[in-house]
């Protein structure tokens, strides 16, 4: 960050997002609405990192999500006044929203300890899942599973993200959010969870219908071409560029792709950003993505991280049925 200073000769840069604070306060917890504003913002200059904190959270988050980073100074805000760079900026000061791009790319690769966080919440997240889709009932609700899955979530020290069920009378839609309806005899659990700022993504299928198995064969060839196409170097929208083409190749409408967003990296966002057609963002080697193509009732989702060229998967469980594909195991529905 200080060399980003000096590219654009500033003396000062102020932190205000939930990604990037996250991010420099190793995981820290920086909300307290999921998705409310930060209670804190930091300044980092030259010299300094300096935390700006509302008076009334000051102790929880030095004692309980900032303990031991070393911060130059401490300052105390009341919580009616605004924090520096949220609601008012600090003269002198980058703003982050002015250096957004560039900090995403900071942020991109992981270093080994977050890839390390990064993959236990995975595993944990994804053996949840296993064990919600393996005892549910096609007379349970929506609601039902939903509610398991975010249970289990916090029950694991994790903040649910995104909780979405399709029961057999909704696959047709890409953001089921939960209903009163029942799971019948083929359903989609959708779950995204944050823990130490890092947040996993992952789709799984209950069941079977007449062409379930040929259409998600089908999308795990286009995953897979996403995988292959995620190279570093690459801007995100010669990426995307490559994902629709091959929908094309795998027998999908062309415009299949325009129906649902395709993913792109993740890790302190749940997309960070989104792959769009002008997304000139560059993957990295050591970046998370989570690609999820998707057609009417069918969806592939799962969280990566690109080690020498090849995803390596870190929402598995082995207890889950997989096929390979291209050597990357990929998750089958569950039969009961």
């Amino acid at each position: 960050m200080r060399r980003l200073l000096g590219r654009h000769g500033s003396r000062a840069l102020v932190l205000t997002s939930r990604e990037s604070l996250a991010w420099l306060l190793c995981g820290a917890r920086v909300t307290v609405p999921t998705n409310g504003d930060p209670v804190v913002s930091v300044v980092v200059s030259a010299d300094d990192v300096t935390l700006h904190v509302f008076t009334n959270e000051r102790d929880r988050m030095l004692a309980e999500e900032l303990v031991g980073l070393p911060f130059s100074s401490v300052v105390e805000h009341p919580w009616f006044q605004p924090l520096p760079g949220i609601g008012e900026g600090l003269e002198g000061a980058l703003a982050e929203s002015a250096v957004s791009a560039e900090l995403r790319a900071l942020r991109a690769p992981l270093l080994p300890s977050e890839v390390t966080r990064y993959r236990s919440l995975g595993a944990e997240v994804a053996a949840a899942v296993t064990r919600i889709a393996r005892s549910a009932r096609s007379e349970d609700t929506e609601r039902t599973i939903a509610a398991e899955l975010a249970r289990e979530v916090v029950a694991m020290g994790a903040e649910p993200v995104v909780t979405l069920v399709a029961g057999q009378s909704r696959l047709e839609l890409r953001h089921p959010l939960p209903t009163s309806a029942p799971l019948g005899t083929r359903s989609m659990l959708v779950l995204g969870a944050r823990r130490g700022g890092l947040i996993v993504n992952l789709t799984r299928w209950i069941g079977e219908e007449r062409g379930s198995g040929e259409l998600a064969a089908r999308l795990f060839e286009v995953e897979a071409d996403a995988f292959e196409a995620t190279r570093p170097g690459r801007p995100l929208s010669d990426v995307l560029a490559d994902v629709v083409r091959s929908y094309a190749t795998q027998g999908f409408n062309s415009a299949e792709w325009l129906r649902h967003h395709q993913g792109g990296p993740t890790g302190y966002a749940g997309r960070d950003p989104r792959a769009t057609p002008a997304a000139q963002d560059v993957v990295q080697g050591g970046q998370a993505f989570a690609w999820n193509p998707s057609a009417p009732r069918g969806k592939v989702e799962d969280t990566v991280v690109i080690t020498g060229g090849r995803p390596d998967v870190l929402t598995c469980d082995p207890e889950w049925p997989t096929v390979s594909v291209r050597g990357v195991a990929r998750p089958l529905a569950l039969l009961s």
